[in-house]
């Protein structure tokens, strides 16, 4: 059984957090960063960004030891200060649509993780984990959690729902118009209650971060290697990560544009897609899936439904219920001749949230040529993919919470 484990929190002081934490550092545009690195010193983008200070740009490896410096200034100068003793920290964001998310911030271990008892739905790319494990061999933290989920477990819930009736340690809102808290459990009796509900649960998933967590163990695994007296408890064994019940995740679709036909012409796109689908013509009326396995397309200024054949509902595994390999197997890779979904530039991917009309926009304006949409992926079907030890596609799922970095870090 999977376990989880309290650690020393390495965090603002309660009176700069809201200046200290920030996004994920790919989700903003230059000019955001440089506005924020330039007027709030507080920023943990300073340390994600530690040319900035001299104005440089540091880029790959070269940005790996800056990165350590920068966070240990933030220490000498008070920003960052580490918890005495080891907690659990159970955060809650609420979103500006009252959306709330309500988890724990804790360290889950690397052999969970490399015995598949934390399971993955996500395949990584190697070039990508192995610069990461240099980044975090180099840097020796974590600032941004894994989001990983668990099965909803009445004992954990009423503990955390006595715990968030007292004053949080922080309470603070964003420019992403989001509100924080974070409570601190130090108790020992209620670390281990936690601790023992995890204890029932036979398995963990991994809703966001499959890069980080599998850096994570890879570089764990090479110190391992590297030990003379290994005992498991050293402290890069552990990997911060936000424990989230299954029912609580927010998830959205990816939505599909597509720049060209792959020399077909309109005509002769439907009659390929035809093979597979039952094709209705919507004409200008606004259409969006509500089942699984129904798609809608937007091509040449009018919408269309697309209903997978019934003889072609061969599910031989839990892949082939997901709604993106579908859409990958009988139309982008057969008709539109994308293979890698990568790094083909010929396609792009729109988070659900923006919806058709974004699609609708971008065709119109001659950027791209079609458009499709799909239903959100359940967790259900997410867990069936993990559990056959299969991978999605890219872009399969928009999964929120998002996280935030600097709120919680782990040293080791």
């Amino acid at each position: 059984m999977p376990k989880i484990y309290p650690f020393k929190a390495t965090r603002p002081v309660r009176e700069t957090v809201s200046l200290v934490s920030s996004r994920n550092y790919e989700s903003y545009d230059q000019e955001e960063v440089e506005s924020r690195l330039k007027y709030n010193p507080f920023s943990f983008l300073h340390v994600l960004n530690p040319g900035f200070k001299y104005h440089k740009k540091l880029t790959g490896k070269e940005r790996f030891k800056p990165v350590k410096n920068r966070f240990e200034e933030f220490k000498e100068d008070g920003i960052l200060k580490t918890d005495e003793n080891p907690a659990f920290y159970v955060h809650q964001i609420v979103y500006r649509n009252q959306q709330k998310f309500t988890g724990i911030i804790g360290a889950c271990h690397a052999e969970d993780y490399l015995n598949d008892l934390i399971k993955k739905h996500e395949d990584t790319l190697q070039a990508r984990v192995e610069l990461f494990t240099d980044y975090l061999n180099t840097v020796r933290f974590n600032a941004e959690p894994v989001l990983i989920c668990h099965e909803t477990d009445d004992d954990l819930q009423q503990l955390i729902n006595r715990k968030i009736k007292v004053r949080p340690e922080y309470e603070f809102a964003t420019t992403s118009r989001e509100t924080h808290y974070l409570w601190v459990i130090h108790k020992e009796e209620d670390q281990k209650r936690i601790q023992a509900c995890f204890e029932k649960m036979p398995d963990l998933y991994i809703a966001d971060g499959h890069h980080r967590i599998a850096s994570s163990a890879n570089l764990a695994s090479q110190l391992e290697s590297a030990s003379d007296n290994y005992t498991g408890k050293e402290a890069f064994n552990y990997i911060m990560s936000y424990f989230i019940a299954e029912d609580q995740l927010a998830i959205q679709e990816f939505n599909r544009l597509v720049k060209d036909l792959n020399g077909l012409d309109k005509d002769g796109f439907l009659i390929r897609l035809d093979e597979y689908f039952r094709i209705e013509n919507r004409g200008d009326e606004y259409y969006k899936p509500h089942k699984p396995h129904h798609f809608s397309m937007y091509l040449d200024g009018e919408f269309y439904s697309l209903y997978l054949r019934k003889d072609q509902l061969d599910m031989d595994n839990a892949l082939d219920e997901v709604d993106a390999h579908i859409l990958y197997t009988f139309i982008l890779q057969p008709i539109l001749g994308i293979e890698d979904l990568k790094k083909d530039d010929r396609i792009k991917y729109v988070q659900g949230q923006k919806d058709m009309a974004y699609v609708k926009s971008a065709i119109d304006q001659k950027k791209f040529a079609v458009g499709f949409g799909m239903m959100p992926t359940s967790f259900e079907t997410i867990k069936h993919v993990a559990d056959q030890s299969l991978c999605m596609p890219p872009k399969s799922t928009y999964i929120d919470p998002k996280l935030r970095s600097g709120i919680t870090v782990y040293e080791f």
